[in-house]
């Protein structure tokens, strides 16, 4: 019997496990991070090639839909849910680092819309350069919030949220998705 295929071709979460799906994206979120990297330094070797216009259009579909539903997902479902499931106990601490990854967000939204200005630019076909600095900024912003949501975040929602509560919460994912 042949091997079964790697972890590499297997589907990604979806919405039925809403926090495997939360967690996934960061996966694809560093990658696109990866690719503004890369677009660094192609951009100063070959200018706003079709490589460039292409992968500068990628990103900022990624970053107009599929980031902006995380950050939703987050914080008009999952955040409020792990509020709610606190209630009754002191629960300053979840709701100080709610505030934080919220914060984190605003932070996000800004550093993305002064790159996405370049990168539309850039998908157009006009040579203008890309800040290594700004998209450091974007990528080091995104590489602590995830950290922080996969070693505090995501397993205390996986360790307080009910079954109901995930499935309410991918039904809301699914919802926002049109799906």
């Amino acid at each position: 019997m042949a091997d079964p295929l790697p972890a590499l071709f297997e589907p990604p979460p979806g919405i039925e496990v809403p926090l495997e799906m939360l967690a996934a994206c960061h996966g694809r979120i560093e990658r696109q991070c990866a690719t503004l990297r890369r677009l660094v330094l192609h951009l100063t070797r070959h200018g706003a090639d079709p490589e460039a216009r292409t992968a500068a259009a990628n990103v900022m579909r990624y970053f107009d839909t599929s980031a902006v539903h995380h950050h939703a997902d987050e914080e008009a479902d999952l955040f409020p849910a792990l509020i709610e499931s606190m209630a009754g106990s002191d629960a300053a601490c979840l709701r100080e680092m709610i505030q934080g990854l919220k914060s984190d967000h605003r932070a996000l939204e800004a550093a993305w819309d002064r790159l996405r200005r370049v990168l539309e630019r850039i998908a157009a076909g006009e040579g203008v350069p890309l800040a290594a600095d700004d998209v450091e900024a974007l990528a080091g912003l995104y590489e602590r919030h995830i950290e922080r949501e996969e070693t505090e975040l995501l397993p205390m929602a996986a360790r307080l949220l009910s079954e109901e509560e995930l499935a309410r919460i991918g039904r809301a994912m699914r919802e926002r998705r049109g799906a």
